[in-house]
């Protein structure tokens, strides 16, 4: 089985500046997306469909929560060869420094791929959100006799500035590659794609940073210390030197690389026919099982919006909005295209009868948010106004960040009663 001579290396990537502050205590493969998955779920679900289940899963910054993740949620048979470890940056005599790139990571811990018996590695985001068989792609790669593949998807010229783009020929070898063309060289870069793709005006073949590598090219490339990363030096210095295969995907497909794509990733999954389908039962979304109970909602208008469980709601509206677990949300509050991420745990009754707790977790009665991120933990008092958008310039307190209009609780943060942002 093709499977079984596969190794998944996912990149948990840098620091994740751009996705701060949700990146501020935890690594970007762990920040939370949907209201109970992990940006990590992605990949490893993919993988799992893909019948691919040996994994590692690279990372360098606060990585305690995505290894407790991964410890609490992807449990295998004893008797199966499947596995997902997390690799964190170390110091080693031979090594004294970080990863210092994607190609850096994998060249770091080699040696801990090469006890495995396999003939392909197949390297990951772990900061994309998609749905993708990679068995196909696989498959595409032996057929091909290429040493290299790499997962590309049709973009407009609008969009093909800010990729990678490939120009591939008829039978989908890559003949060149550019990285964030100019606008006025994209007549060149025009590569064959499907019907549909033209009718929409994606003729430029973007690179999706998911690639396939034969072992024993990828060992020997992983010799020259001078190459640290996938896309800005790898790729483009191996395609005149060896096969290079473009496996074109068409379906839905987005980086999680800043706030503004984030929001819109997770906002978008309350439309009627989201993108991003979590209800596919061929491509589940794995994540920990958790014994949650059911949510309870009382006197609430619901429109377009998602609810995970263990949630206690008494609001009066919430509108194109995405409910995380263990969510509160008090009487008479107005909660509009927001992504509350949820709690880690109950406050117990002994604890709010005690009047310890100033601000319960969640939000309180009589609140407006509005176009916000409300990071796990959130405590907002009752009467609180948040109404984000364009109109606010950016800022960082204490308790809160504004970029893009969009207005991002800090976790764990709590924000007095009667508070206006």
């Amino acid at each position: 089985m093709i499977n079984n001579k596969v190794l998944a290396i996912i990149l948990g990537g840098g620091q994740g500046s751009r996705l701060y502050p949700l990146t501020a205590t935890r690594s970007k493969p762990a920040v939370p997306i949907a209201g109970k998955y992990r940006l990590v779920d992605i990949p490893i679900s993919n993988c799992i469909n893909s019948e691919i289940k040996r994994m590692f899963v690279l990372t360098q910054f606060n990585s305690a929560s995505l290894n407790r993740h991964i410890k609490n949620t992807y449990h295998f048979s004893f008797f199966s060869s499947a596995f997902v470890d997390v690799l964190a940056a170390e110091q080693t005599p031979g090594n004294k420094t970080w990863f210092q790139g994607t190609a850096d990571a994998v060249r770091q811990n080699m040696h801990h791929f090469l006890t495995h018996d396999f003939d392909y590695f197949l390297i990951l985001s772990g900061d994309q959100l998609y749905q993708m068989d990679y068995e196909l792609m696989v498959e595409a790669h032996i057929k091909s006799g290429a040493k290299i593949s790499i997962a590309t998807i049709p973009v407009s010229a609008k969009d093909a500035t800010e990729f990678g783009i490939m120009k591939a020929d008829k039978s989908n070898i890559v003949q060149s590659f550019i990285e964030k063309p100019d606008a006025s060289l994209l007549p060149e870069w025009t590569s064959e794609v499907s019907t549909e793709m033209k009718s929409q005006g994606r003729h430029y073949l973007a690179s999706m940073g998911i690639y396939i590598f034969d072992r024993t090219l990828l060992t020997e490339l992983m010799q020259n210390p001078d190459t640290n990363d996938f896309g800005k030096e790898i790729i483009p210095q191996s395609i005149a030197k060896h096969k290079t295969l473009s496996y074109q995907y068409e379906g839905y497909w987005t980086d999680i690389g800043n706030i503004d794509s984030f929001f819109e990733a997770n906002i978008g999954l309350t439309d009627n026919i989201p993108k991003f389908d979590l209800y596919d039962r061929k491509k589940r979304i794995y994540t920990r099982a958790r014994m949650l109970p059911t949510t309870k909602i009382s006197g609430t208008v619901l429109e377009h919006t998602v609810v995970s469980e263990g949630c206690l709601i008494s609001a009066a509206k919430i509108e194109r909005s995405v409910i995380g677990i263990r969510s509160r949300i008090g009487n008479d509050s107005h909660v509009i295209n927001t992504y509350m991420m949820g709690s880690d745990k109950y406050e117990t009754l002994d604890e709010i009868s005690s009047n310890k707790i100033e601000i319960l977790m969640g939000i309180g009665e009589r609140c407006y948010i509005k176009n916000a991120i409300l990071d796990k933990n959130c405590r907002i008092g009752d009467d609180v106004r948040i109404n984000g958008g364009k109109h606010l310039e950016n800022k960082e307190t204490d308790m809160y960040f504004i970029k893009e209009g969009i207005v991002v609780i800090k976790k764990g943060a709590v924000i007095p009663k009667g508070y206006v942002i």
